[in-house]
């Protein structure tokens, strides 16, 4: 008795396809059925595997890729910040950021007022406090949080309804920054920022749901069809799976739960079980553990492995102890959790690649793809690391540029002979690392292509600065761009059976450009407009 045979029920012809499939890498039509993968090859051949009344979709010769994943971004939290708040991103001074903040509270009568996105090498502690604060809003509560989610100013409406005075303790790992007599000036530092979002009135789980509906269709426009929610705790949880039970999310989200200092390595290990357990969809999962080992240069909590280097000097110390890490990194990964890193100094990222070594060398190896994310300093020595252990480069080309948070802020503090080793992308390819790209939205855009363009230009985009490269030597080429996009992002996020290639039984996840970023000069990659984001064989954004 013969098997029926299967027929594609949609066709997509007249297309440069890539397929990212070694076996097929290059196609002009590809046969998709009950949204996945059937074959690729040419126009006669997929035409044969047509079944009756199939779809038929003519994509004009345009360039066709399978979706992109963006591997580092906050989804949820960054949905949520854009419908709510003001939009900070082109506030360049604090007198913007009072214009803004005051027409933006002038819109609504809430009982707070937030504004997101300001860039923290421009506003500082030195030029943004509740004094500011209050010009724009004298009425209520107030709050503006920076695109890196690691700095924040609150205004005094805010200090009183949140009891913040000069008795308040700075929270671990965070600091109320004070004036000579000791009161806070408003501006807050890392954990002080998430001190205050605890206390703030909490949004309802539509507004959350709201925010993720936003942001999954600002993903599909730019081409995104799978992230990795870098920072999810119970909350997330409860938003996704809701979701996903309800069939409303149009990106595969897997997620990284957040690990803090000081939980016992038996007891974050249970309740991140707990976690994964209830959050095994098939477009929801949760499959590693999030740990922030520093902060950001701008605020001067990136742990370096010496001091910093300008007159003020200090460092700022890894945020979990040696103890702590030696004991959490190998019960992870006994676990079988995927280990998440933030690092920004080349202290974090030892310190990370230590502890996944213990992990290795404790439990034996195993595909665990491990990810260091961010990676903006590093020690040479640690390079080669990353292909012995097997552990990814998550990184953010976008910031690989000499604007102010480069030349202004991070060069000066750590100096010219470490800052040859700042965003080191190309070393750490020519050592055989494994590297992904992300955008860690929403520090900066979720645009795929304006980050792939300053990977490979090391510049900003033509309409910005006009400044020369940084280090030119570290840039990357396209292939590796599309390849940190798409088959080695689905690997990182232990997806690539799913997706990551048009290959024959993965989910018919692609999209369709409109120009060939192979061939255009790289200065216009970043002007790529996708006409068509399809995911499981159906169009979530455009049309061909």
């Amino acid at each position: 008795m013969s098997l029926p045979r299967i027929t594609a029920d949609t066709l997509l012809i007249n297309a440069d396809i890539r397929t990212m499939d070694p076996l097929v890498p290059r196609a002009e039509a590809l046969a998709i059925a009950g949204g996945r993968i059937l074959a690729a090859g040419s126009e006669a051949e997929m035409r044969a595997l047509a079944g009756e009344g199939a779809e038929v979709l003519d994509a004009g010769g345009r360039l066709v890729l399978p979706g992109f994943h963006d591997t580092h971004i906050h989804l949820q939290d960054g949905g949520h910040h854009t419908v709510e708040s003001a939009d900070l991103t082109e506030a360049g001074s604090a007198e913007e950021i009072v214009e803004a903040m005051a027409a933006f509270a002038g819109t609504h009568d809430r009982p707070w007022v937030f504004g997101s996105f300001y860039n923290s090498a421009l506003l500082t502690e030195k030029n943004l406090s509740a004094a500011v604060l209050d010009r724009a809003v004298p009425d209520r509560p107030a709050m503006v949080t920076a695109a890196d989610a690691h700095n924040a100013c609150i205004n005094t409406a805010a200090m009183r309804a949140l009891g913040l005075t000069a008795a308040t303790e700075d929270p671990p790992e965070g600091h109320f920054v004070r004036d000579a007599e000791g009161n806070p000036t408003g501006y807050l530092h890392e954990r002080a920022v998430t001190w205050v979002n605890h206390r703030r009135p909490q949004p309802t789980d539509e507004e959350y749901r709201e925010g993720v509906l936003w942001a999954q269709a600002h993903a599909n426009e730019h081409g995104i069809t799978g992230v990795l929610d870098a920072l999810v705790e119970e909350r997330h949880r409860r938003i996704y799976a809701a979701m996903a039970e309800a069939g409303e999310l149009t990106v595969r989200v897997v997620a990284t739960a957040l690990v803090k200092p000081g939980e016992p390595a038996e007891e974050a290990v249970a309740r991140l079980s707990r976690m994964r357990e209830q959050a095994q969809y098939e477009m929801f999962r949760i499959h590693s553990a999030k740990f922030f080992f520093d902060g950001v240069v701008e605020n001067r909590t990136a742990a370096m492995i010496e001091d910093y280097s300008d007159e003020e000097g200090g460092n700022f110390p890894v945020m979990f102890p040696g103890e702590e890490i030696a004991a959490l990194f190998p019960a992870f990964d006994a676990a079988r959790f995927q280990i998440h890193v933030h690092c920004i100094g080349d202290g974090a990222v030892r310190a990370a690649l230590d502890g996944m070594e213990l992990a290795r060398k404790r439990n034996g190896p195993w595909p665990s793809r491990h990810q260091i994310a961010h990676i903006q300093f590093i020690d040479p020595a640690d390079i080669p690391r990353f292909a012995e252990l097997g552990v990814v480069a998550n990184v953010q080309p976008l910031w690989a540029r000499m604007e102010a948070p480069v030349s202004e802020m991070s060069i000066p503090v750590v100096g010219p002979e470490r800052s040859k080793y700042i965003y080191a992308f190309g070393a750490l390819t020519r050592a055989r690392a494994e590297l992904v790209l992300s955008s860690d939205w929403t520090v900066s855009t979720l645009n795929p292509f304006a980050i792939i363009e300053t990977a490979i230009t090391r510049k900003p985009g033509r309409e910005e600065l006009d400044v020369e490269p940084l280090l030119p030597e570290e840039a990357l080429t396209i292939e590796q761009c599309v390849a940190g996009y798409t088959m080695l992002a689905a690997r990182a996020g232990w997806r690539d059976a799913e997706t990551g290639s048009l290959s024959p039984g993965k989910q018919a996840d692609l999209i369709v450009l409109d120009q060939d970023i192979f061939a255009c000069d790289p200065r216009d990659i970043g002007e790529t407009k996708v006409v068509m984001t399809m995911l499981g064989g159906r169009a979530v954004h455009g049309g061909v």
